[in-house]
């Protein structure tokens, strides 16, 4: 902990038989038989009633959702919520409600068998392992050459991302939303995002000297002598716990790599801002493990609604039909993409226009490792919130997270999740022989962006004479270029929608999710969600309600 390469001396080598036996922990752990599941570990809830009727169901609790439903709860409106996903409040057999990253077990993974990690390898070393199906945190959907991952459970991504709430610099907000009025976002909506998720950022002077982010500082180090800007990046972690933290005064969370599958204590999730404040008015109501199959207009008017009560295996238990005046699409860029293709297909809402599906992104995420130089240890305990990026967006087209590796032990390796301005689009099909939504994303589709990723590291290595990691995608694979964390569009706004997310065809249906982005925000998406949800919300409250 005191061989921070900031206070002076060159800090001591780690020998490789010191880095192949603290590796050997890590897959050990890795390789654990899972928790036995306890019997608690699905609460209780006031769960909706069949035939019950509402004057708003929100179909969804991520970021869109859940300020879909606290505003209309201040309007006077009451709401129900429905999550496909648990209620994340009940501890484990640990004690614990979310699962430690290196350790996976049945809490970790939606409805698999076997885990999905991001990296799949370690020193060539395939870590992922079996786990018992459940219900589980983290969703790593497979579909159209790309990996999607997304949260599941009130509170929807914000349990499982970083954190990073980073509003796209206004000269690149044109491109990603260009009905949106940038005056208005930039003076009103984004500043009350920013203020009901909480935003923060780091100490600058705590930083300099934390040893959980001498990752960071490495990181800053090689991009600034390369020419590149380093920026700190707000973050809606409580950076007065990270400190407490680091202090050893409270239990431990970031510090203790908590990221992919939850994090216990500091980070203020939609459970504790919006979502919060949206229980608090007593008008918003949740039912989780239900997941809506169907919305039809009802002959009395409204929307007749049909919903899956699910047990933690997945399987269906109940089947509820009710009826609502008025249906929020909050269930993600995927969830709600998929959902309306599907109604639009099958004739269940036939007056949807031929926008829906398309326009969808990976918000060009693209990942990859670099190799330091011995005298350039990135620390063996790393926070798992990221605090800081290199912006190369307008030169390069490539802004990236100087992310952790948080592993316990010391690796030598700079990590990073790129966010790049990739120009391919994909869509969402109906397939009728299989019953199920397509996606046309093809693998060879992240080749711009692992060339703007490029413009960045390929000068790093050059300048410090360091080499790409191949051995945390699979083997002798440098590029994560798998996976998006970042699924955008699929109802795109003022297409599918109006300019406020109002379904063509069909009055009292509405998108309020990421599905109406684009495909792109230039940086971490969800300020942009909450902002755009904030001015949609606002409008249709004024003139809907």
């Amino acid at each position: 902990m005191n061989d921070d390469p900031a206070r002076g001396a060159r800090p001591r080598g780690v020998s490789r038989r010191r880095f192949i036996t603290g590796t050997g922990s890590l897959l050990g752990s890795a390789a654990l038989a899972a928790h036995v599941i306890p019997a608690h570990a699905a609460t209780a809830a006031a769960v909706i009633e069949p035939g019950a009727h509402v004057p708003v169901l929100v179909i969804g609790t991520g970021y869109g959702g859940s300020v879909a439903a606290l505003r209309l709860a201040q309007a006077g409106v009451d709401v129900h919520m429905v999550e496909m996903g648990m209620a994340w409040d009940t501890p484990g057999s640990d004690g614990k409600i979310f699962a430690n990253t290196t350790s996976p077990d049945y809490r970790s993974y939606w409805l698999r068998t076997r885990t999905k990690q991001p990296l799949s390898n370690f020193l060539g070393f395939p870590i992922d392992k079996d786990v018992p199906r459940y219900t589980g945190i983290l969703d790593a959907e497979e579909m159209g050459g790309i990996i999607v991952y997304q949260g599941r459970g009130v509170g929807g991504g914000s349990l499982v991302n970083g954190g990073m709430a980073v509003t796209p610099k206004r000269e690149n907000f044109g491109a990603v939303l260009p009905s949106v009025d940038a005056d208005e976002m930039y003076s009103v909506y984004y500043p009350r995002a920013n203020a009901g998720l909480g935003v923060a950022t780091v100490d600058p002077t705590w930083f300099e000297t934390a040893d959980c982010y001498q990752y960071a500082r490495v990181g800053r180090k090689h991009a600034q002598r390369s020419g590149f800007p380093f920026v700190f990046v707000p973050d809606v972690y409580d950076w007065d716990y990270m400190e407490q933290e680091a202090a050893g005064t409270v239990p431990k969370s970031a510090l203790a790599g908590e990221i992919l599958y939850g994090n216990n204590y500091g980070k203020k999730s939609l459970q504790k801002t919006y979502l919060a404040q949206a229980r608090a008015t007593g008008r918003v109501t949740i039912s989780p493990l239900h997941k809506v199959t169907s919305v039809a207009p009802a002959t009395g008017g409204g929307y007749t609604v049909v919903i899956e009560q699910l047990d933690t295996v997945g399987s269906a238990t109940a089947t509820k039909t009710v009826t609502a005046d008025r249906v929020f699409f909050a269930a993600g860029s995927v969830g709600t993409s998929k959902l309306l293709v599907k109604l639009k297909a099958t004739g269940a809402l036939p007056g949807l226009n031929s926008e829906v599906g398309k326009g969808w992104g990976d918000n060009g995420n693209v990942m990859c490792g670099r190799a330091n130089h011995l005298w350039d240890p990135t620390g063996a305990v790393q926070s798992s919130i990221p605090c800081s990026g290199i912006d190369n967006w307008a030169a390069g087209g490539a802004f990236a997270e100087v992310a952790p590796l948080p592993t316990g032990i010391e690796t030598f390796a700079s990590f990073y999740l790129s966010i790049t301005k990739n120009p391919n689009r994909a869509q969402f099909s109906w397939n009728a022989a299989t019953g199920k939504v397509d996606l046309n994303w093809q693998t060879a589709w992240k080749q711009p962006s692992i060339d703007m990723a490029k413009t960045i590291f390929d000068k790093i290595n050059a300048k410090e004479g360091t080499i790409y990691r191949t051995d945390l995608f699979g083997v002798y694979k440098i590029w994560g270029d798998h996976l998006t964390y970042h699924p955008l569009g699929g109802a795109v706004l003022n297409k599918a929608t109006d300019n406020y997310g109002r379904l063509h065809g069909h009055p009292g249906l509405y998108v309020i999710d990421g599905a109406l982005i684009p495909g792109n925000t230039s940086v971490n998406p969800f300020v942009t969600i909450t902002a755009l949800a904030e001015r949609n919300i606002e409008a249709i409250i004024a003139a809907d309600l």
